[in-house]
C-alpha cells in the first residue's frame, strides 16, 4: 500500500491512497484526514486504506492521474525527525572532514541528531540557502515512519513499530558543521529544512526489498542530469532501522508519527568521479571530495550552487521509482 499528502491549502495536507504503480490516486479522507490521523489508530485505519487501494488496482474506482507537485512531504510537520548514522563507510569518509572528530565513528552504537521536524521540505521544494558559500551538500537517505515505541524497547518491538518507508534528502550546509559541532550541542545551522519523495509505503508491499530492516533498493542520484551515485541502501548498512529506533528509545518514548533516518547511504568501493554507468558513486558531496583528496590530493566536485538541480529515486529491478522522486533546485533567498 501507498500513501501520500496532497496539497489542500492546510499545513498537513489531506490523506490519499496511490495505485501499486503510483499512476493513479483517490483521497482517502473518508477513513482518516491527514497521515498523522492515521498512523494515530493504525490498527483500525490501515485495513479500510488497504481495501481502497485494492479497489483503485481492480479499477473499481477511477481514481485521479498523480503528479508529485501535488504532493507535500509525507508528514509536513512531523512530531519527531530522528536521523542515525547507519552506514559506518559514511563515517569513515567523511570523519576527516574539518570539525569531525574519531571518536564519532562508532561501530557498537549508533550515532544520532534530532533534526528540525516542523517544516519539513516537499519533494519538489527548492533547497533554500541564504548565502551560496556554505558548501551546499545533499544526503540521500531511508526514512521509516514508525508507531509508538516505548523506553527501553527490544528489537522485536523496535521491528514491529516500522509503519512506513520512504527516502528523503538530510540536507547539509558542511560550512556550518564546525561551529555546530564544536558548540557541544550538535547539528543546528548545518542542517536545514530535510525533503521527502512524494510517496510512503508500507514494509509488505514493498515484497522482497524490505527484509532484515533494511530497503534493499539501489538510491540513484543526479546532480544537473549527471549520475552521481546509485549505492544500494541495503549494503553495508551496519545498523538497521530495528537497531536505530532502540537506541532512539534507550532514554525515551517515541511519539507515533517519528521518523527515522537510516543515515546517508554509503557502499565500499574504491570509485572517484565521474563513474560508469554500472558503477555505484556516492550519495552526497563530501564523500566524493573527500575520495578525490586521497586520490588526487585535492578535492575536484564543487558542492551545490544555487540554479543547481538533485534528483534522487529508489528504483527496482525495472528501473521505476518506487516513492516517487525528489527533484530540487537549490535557490538564494
Amino acid at each position: 500500500m501507498k500513501l501520500a499528502s496532497l496539497r489542500n491549502g492546510r499545513p498537513d495536507g489531506q490523506l490519499a491512497v496511490l495505485s501499486s504503480d503510483s499512476s493513479r490516486y483517490v483521497s482517502a479522507t473518508r477513513i482518516a484526514p491527514t497521515l498523522q490521523a492515521a498512523l494515530d489508530d493504525w490498527d483500525a485505519h490501515k485495513p479500510a486504506l488497504a481495501n481502497l487501494a485494492a479497489q483503485l488496482d481492480a479499477g473499481a474506482i477511477a481514481g485521479q492521474s498523480f503528479d508529485p507537485e501535488l504532493a507535500l512531504a509525507p508528514l509536513p510537520r512531523a512530531y519527531q525527525w530522528i536521523d542515525g548514522a547507519g552506514y559506518l563507510s559514511h563515517l569513515e569518509r567523511v570523519r576527516t572532514l574539518k570539525g569531525s572528530k574519531d571518536k564519532e565513528l562508532q561501530s557498537t552504537r549508533p550515532l544520532l541528531y534530532q533534526g528540525g521536524s516542523d517544516s519539513l521540505s516537499a519533494p519538489t521544494d527548492p533547497i533554500r540557502v541564504t548565502d551560496p558559500d556554505l558548501a551546499i551538500d545533499f544526503e540521500a537517505e531511508v526514512a521509516v515512519i514508525i508507531g509508538r515505541v516505548p523506553m527501553g524497547a527490544t528489537r522485536e518491538q523496535a521491528s514491529a513499530a516500522i509503519r512506513l518507508v520512504t527516502i528523503c534528502n538530510d540536507v547539509s550546509l558542511r560550512r556550518l558543521v564546525v561551529d555546530d559541532l564544536q558548540n557541544g550541542f550538535g547539528f543546528f545551522h548545518a542542517k536545514p529544512s530535510t525533503s521527502f519523495a512524494p510517496i510512503v509505503a508500507t514494509p509488505e508491499s514493498l515484497d522482497t526489498a524490505w527484509r532484515d530492516d533494511r530497503l534493499h533498493l539501489p538510491l540513484r542520484v543526479e546532480v544537473n542530469g549527471t549520475l552521481y551515485g546509485q549505492p544500494n541502501a541495503g549494503t553495508d548498512m551496519h545498523f538497521d532501522f530495528a537497531d536505530l529506533i532502540v537506541e532512539a528509545a534507550r532514554t525515551r518514548n517515541l511519539g507515533c508519527g517519528t521518523i527515522i533516518g537510516g543515515g546517508t547511504i554509503s557502499n565500499q568501493h574504491d570509485e572517484s568521479l565521474p563513474i560508469k554507468a554500472d558503477g555505484i558513486g556516492f550519495a552526497c558531496i563530501a564523500e566524493a571530495r573527500t575520495v578525490e583528496k586521497l586520490k588526487y590530493g585535492r578535492a575536484r566536485t564543487p558542492f551545490l550552487k544555487p540554479g543547481d538541480a538533485v534528483r534522487i529515486r529508489a528504483v527496482d529491478a525495472l528501473g521505476r521509482s518506487v516513492f516517487g522522486d525528489i527533484d530540487q533546485k537549490v535557490a538564494l533567498v
